[in-house]
């Protein structure tokens, strides 16, 4: 499989920051990894149409569970794949903590992506208090568990590990830690959708940067990274990349 190295803008960025694309694209116009960036959904079309003809994906940060309807305010998975993204962030430790996403909640979601036909990029981690009382894998478990909707494959989903801890800190878990946490969302994937799980890219996300991206992407079963602040610029952008391609 490649390997997928996703950037995830969060609420940054307005017209001005494609400039970052342009210079993302001509420093890696074919890079050995997947590269996918998730900006605000102002910009979804537009950074698709600058990444035309490139190997950029562009992917939304949150869908609706239903294809459309009185919800005011909200984007459907059908709008986001008609500006042009081919993948959607959902369950963000920020979209948990702020909005009160539940797991089913995370999980009707990823059922509306896949049926848009987009990928569902599933988020999951714990916070400092649950790794501290030891309850991590129980925690991201039951995340995974409850947030994956039957039928996902390989070519619909991505998973993402971001310890809540870890997101815009500059903490990062032991690489011992992160190798824990991925091995065992493997096996649990296996026992929820058989082989697939194989093929299932595991990211790790939470304070990677170009300094510490090599070490972390050499670790079993991490298969890439979901960056956030370090998304928003090419250069960082551009060594997590390299990293990964390495």
């Amino acid at each position: 499989m490649k390997k997928l190295a996703a950037g995830n803008w969060k609420m940054n960025g307005t017209t001005s920051a494609l400039t970052e694309v342009q210079a993302l694209l001509a420093a890696h116009p074919a890079p050995a990894c997947e590269m996918l960036l998730c900006p605000p959904a102002t910009l979804i079309a537009q950074m698709a149409t600058a990444a035309s003809g490139s190997g950029l994906l562009v992917g939304g940060q949150d869908c609706h569970p239903k294809a459309s309807g009185a919800h005011t305010g909200d984007i459907s998975a059908t709008m986001l794949k008609d500006a042009g993204a081919s993948h959607v962030i959902l369950g963000h430790s920020e979209r948990r903590a702020d909005h009160g996403e539940t797991d089913a909640l995370v999980r009707a979601k990823a059922v509306a992506a896949m049926a848009a036909g987009l990928v569902a990029v599933v988020c999951i981690g714990e916070t400092e208090a649950e790794r501290d009382a030891g309850k991590t894998l129980a925690v991201i478990g039951g995340q995974l568990d409850g947030s994956l909707p039957a039928g996902a494959t390989a070519a619909t989903l991505v998973v993402a590990y971001e310890p809540v801890w870890a997101i815009g800190t500059g903490r990062t878990p032991t690489l011992a830690e992160i190798g824990e946490v991925h091995a065992f969302l493997r096996d649990r994937l296996r026992g929820l959708i058989g082989d697939e799980a194989a093929a299932v890219r595991l990211l790790y996300g939470g304070s990677v940067k170009p300094s510490n991206a090599a070490e972390i992407f050499a670790v079993p079963h991490v298969d890439g990274a979901l960056v956030g602040g370090a998304s928003l610029k090419a250069a960082d952008f551009g060594a997590i990349v390299a990293a990964l391609s390495a």
